[in-house]
């Protein structure tokens, strides 16, 4: 294919979203399912946008389908682009919500529980619930795609961003009816020792091992076994006796199944339960969300008191 010296110069965004896709599945046919395109049509997207940059971006002699060396070079910088268009489109809805005193608040499985409830109790802010993935607790408020989220540390660090505790929930091992530690109400961490343990090589490496506990404090090794991108996946895994997993006690609440029973670990640190926000948005509805939580935390606090005087 050969190379124009305006190369480049009308790069459809839209066809590289279509390579990202494409690149991701490995195969023409289930990328075309995610895009809602046949699989012809979206191989002539991948020719339009190869015209456009005077290279051909894919192998399309293997299986899966790879990217070619011009490709390698290629996608890192073009995800740069799709990255800065997604933030200045997120921008001016963030500006749209902040002239209405609207909120949009990310959160993953189970919208921070009980303790997020009485945030989203007390708010006058209209209010609109965004699911993320894993990898996006802090990401989606960096890049304006929400504008505050419910996190579970430890993550990343991103300049710019605040994070507020509300406050701390136990962890939970997520057994599947039948483990021979099923019927039990608590368990130490150690009796753990040997299970496979689910993984996820979307999120933080830091993260995956904090859950993990890994390492534990016996000193044995953490075998990990499948790999998952969502609570219901992860689920699904311990469910069919492939794995187990060390969640939140929140996920109990919100994803009961006669198949998994949720024990409660004794021994190892709790979960903590955080607000994040941008550190500059000093908008009504922000602020009022800031205050809600800091009225929440001190509640918890006393309580936690309270529950351990007694």
């Amino acid at each position: 294919m050969k190379s124009g010296s305006r190369r480049g110069c009308e790069l459809n965004l839209r066809l590289v979203a279509s390579l990202v896709v494409v690149v991701e599945e490995g195969h023409f046919g289930r990328a075309a399912d995610r895009l809602f395109v046949t699989a012809p049509a979206l191989s002539q997207q991948i020719r339009r946008l190869e015209e456009q940059v005077g290279a051909s971006l894919l192998d399309r002699s293997v299986h899966p389908v790879t990217l070619t060396e011009a490709g390698e070079l290629f996608l890192p910088q073009a995800r740069e682009c799709l990255d800065s268009a997604d933030r200045a489109m997120n921008v001016l809805d963030a500006l749209d919500r902040r002239r209405s005193r609207r909120l949009r608040i990310g959160f993953i499985n189970g919208a921070a529980g009980s303790l997020g409830r009485e945030v989203l109790d007390s708010l006058h802010s209209e209010v609109e619930l965004v699911q993320l993935d894993w990898t996006q607790q802090v990401s989606a408020v960096a890049g304006a795609m929400v504008d505050a989220s419910f996190v579970r540390p430890p993550l990343p660090h991103l300049d710019g961003l605040v994070l507020e505790r509300i406050g701390t929930e136990p962890r939970v091992a997520a057994l599947p009816r039948g483990h021979r530690l099923a019927d039990r109400d608590v368990i130490s961490i150690d009796e753990l020792d040997g299970e496979i343990q689910v993984a996820s090589d979307s999120a933080p490496a830091e993260w995956v091992k904090w859950w993990s506990v890994d390492p534990r404090p016996s000193g044995v090794p953490v075998t990990y076994g499948r790999s998952v991108r969502t609570m219901d996946e992860q689920l699904e895994v311990v469910a069919n006796g492939r794995a187990v997993a060390i969640t939140a006690a929140t996920i109990a609440e919100y994803y009961t199944r006669s198949d998994i029973r949720f024990v409660t670990i004794t021994d190892i640190e709790p979960s903590s339960i955080e607000l994040c926000t941008r550190q500059g948005d000093l908008s009504p509805a922000v602020r009022e969300l800031r205050n809600a939580v800091a009225v929440v935390a001190r509640r918890w606090n006393r309580r936690s008191l309270l529950g351990r005087a007694s």
